[in-house]
Formats: C-alpha cells, sequence, structure tokens
C-alpha cells in the first residue's frame, strides 16, 4: 500500500469514529474554543507519553486510541479556526462530515507536500518523538494565542493543527505496520 493509501486508510477510520460520535453527542464540539481544543489534544499527548513509559495502565483506551483522538481534535481545531467562532450551533450530520472532509483535505495536501519534500523521514521516528512533537507544536499554538494571534516569522495556529493531524495520521500508519507499540 502507498503511503498515501495509508493515510487515507486512518483518516477514515478517524472519520468513522467522528461521525459515530457526531451521531451520539452532536457537534457539542463547536462550543470550544482554541484554547480549549489544544488542552484536550494536550491531555491526550500527556497521556500517550504517560503510557509510553509506565507497566501498567488502568483505564481502557490505548496509545493507538489516543492518536486516533489527536487526530480528530485536530480537526475539529482547523473546522473551528475555520468557522472563526466558537458557538453554541447545531451543525447537522452532513455539514459536519463536509467540515471534517474539507479539513482533512487540507491535512493531506500538506502531509503529501511534506512528504515529498522530507522523503518520509517520519518512517524512522519513534513514537516518542511523535508524541513530543505533538506537544511541541500544542505549546507553539498557547504561545501565539498569548501573543494574540500573531507570529513574526513563523507558522500560524492552522499549520500547528496539520502539522498535529499529520503526525497523529504517521503514527497510527505505525502502529499498523507493527512498528510501533498499540
Amino acid at each position: 500500500m502507498s503511503t498515501l493509501q495509508q493515510y487515507q486508510a486512518v483518516a477514515q477510520e478517524c472519520r468513522n469514529l467522528f461521525e459515530k460520535k457526531t451521531r451520539d453527542y452532536g457537534s457539542s464540539w463547536r462550543v470550544l474554543r482554541t484554547i480549549s481544543v489544544v488542552d484536550q489534544l494536550f491531555i491526550k499527548a500527556l497521556r500517550i507519553r504517560n503510557l509510553q513509559s509506565i507497566a501498567e495502565q488502568k483505564v481502557a483506551d490505548d496509545i493507538r486510541s489516543e492518536f486516533v483522538g489527536i487526530f480528530n481534535y485536530a480537526l475539529i481545531g482547523l473546522i473551528q479556526w475555520e468557522k472563526k467562532q466558537p458557538a453554541i450551533e447545531e451543525l447537522d450530520l452532513p455539514a459536519a462530515l463536509a467540515a471534517f472532509d474539507a479539513a482533512k483535505q487540507l491535512a493531506q495536501q500538506t502531509m503529501e507536500e511534506k512528504n515529498h519534500d522530507y522523503g518520509e523521514a517520519w518512517r524512522d521516528m519513534s513514537q516518542e518523538s511523535f508524541a513530543d512533537l505533538i506537544l511541541v507544536k500544542l505549546l507553539r499554538i498557547k504561545q501565539i494565542l498569548g501573543n494574540d494571534g500573531q507570529t513574526l516569522v513563523s507558522e500560524g495556529i492552522e499549520a500547528n493543527y496539520t502539522d498535529i493531524a499529520n503526525y497523529a495520521a504517521f503514527a497510527l500508519i505505525l502502529i499498523a505496520e507493527g512498528k510501533h507499540k498499540a
């Protein structure tokens, strides 16, 4: 399977979960402000770091499911960023899925461009590095928010969310290949 096919397969799995959760909860995530999305992602990335270093876990969700959650919340972050204002607003299922698909397409296009230039260097990265890099991106978003959304020479919030989604997708691909712990 090509990298694009692998990416699309993990993205589809993530979308399936997003759809089921949207059926269960509606688009309750529309109320989340940027910092709340960042904090949710932060919790998931820290949990992965903890699971990577402890011998026994007490909650059933594994590393793999946390990366799925990170992919989905990164796309939710992109959706929220694009919509500009969080709202107590119910998106119907087709609208929520269309927004998810548009955010996924942006992440996928970025992945294809960077993958071309970087030569799939991610395939040699450790799972620990994916978790750490996600945390770095989240800390960058927090700093950008502290600077009223302004950067001097750096990528903005949208680019960081895109990278987070792609790191999660890469981790999921390597888990599926049996190269990383689930």
